[in-house]
């Protein structure tokens, strides 16, 4: 019975694992952890603060961003992906301002759950292979590392694919994402990306420095994600270089 509309966890057989003396933070799955009921209420969501509303639903948000654009995606969650892109597209700035907006809870307690349904069953990609380790290194709340970096990564994906995979369907789907998020058909990959970062402004979203982080710690952080699972899903493989240029962006 989720409480926040986020992590799709009531959907997946994950649950993370955190250490803080080897400042690690790992996923444990079986499929013994998949519930056989997800009660999913829009009303037990209404007294999540303006703060929690904006980094769980950017998680939400990204955890159908990433699905959409992975080297997994597949046809059965391209469609949880849409629906789910399109709903959070109009219901999240709405939720952080007025949480007992019940409409836009609805939708958002939904994009959360479609979003839960395609992680599970296509993957996820950069955002989350450096959200991990981020997450064991530092007390930093997964979802408002998810929404610093989402943009960045973006950025960086759409870049990479341009110069090394022009051909790569995920260019495609950047676009794609950028018309459902503007309401624009005609819209640009740049549109869309500029979209999430007005968004991220919107909802006041910290950026990494003020979770701890340091560009002292970018060599630690960008060798433990580029090994993350969720990275290897992502649409391209990103250098050293440019993974570091994301955190440098994020910070």
């Amino acid at each position: 019975i989720p409480t926040t509309a986020g992590t799709g966890s009531e959907v997946t057989r994950n649950a993370v694992l955190a250490s803080s003396e080897h400042k690690v933070k790992v996923s444990l799955r079986h499929p013994l952890m998949l519930p056989d009921i997800a009660i999913v209420d829009p009303e037990l969501t209404h007294s999540m603060p303006p703060g929690v509303t904006a980094t769980t639903g950017l998680d939400a948000l990204t955890q159908l961003i990433e699905p959409y654009t992975c080297s997994r995606a597949n046809p059965l969650t391209d469609g949880f992906c849409r629906e789910g892109i399109r709903r959070a597209s109009v219901a999240l700035e709405r939720t952080f301002h007025d949480g007992n907006d019940a409409e836009a809870r609805s939708n958002m307690a939904l994009a959360s759950l479609l979003g839960g349904l395609s992680l599970a069953n296509s993957g996820l990609g950069a955002v989350h292979g450096f959200a991990g380790p981020i997450g064991g290194m530092y007390s930093a709340p997964h979802g408002a590392v998810c929404a610093a970096l989402l943009p960045h990564v973006m950025r960086a994906n759409v870049a990479a694919l341009s110069e090394r995979a022009p051909d790569n369907v995920a260019l495609l789907r950047y676009r794609e994402i950028a018309g459902i998020l503007t309401s624009n058909p005609s819209s640009e990959i740049e549109d869309g990306i500029k979209w999430v970062e007005n968004l991220c402004s919107e909802l006041e979203i910290p950026r990494l420095a003020t979770m701890g982080i340091s560009e002292a710690e970018f060599p630690a952080i960008v060798e433990k994600s580029a090994r993350a699972s969720s990275m290897k899903a992502n649409p391209i493989q990103l250098t050293d270089e440019e993974l570091t240029a994301i955190l440098a962006r994020a910070l």
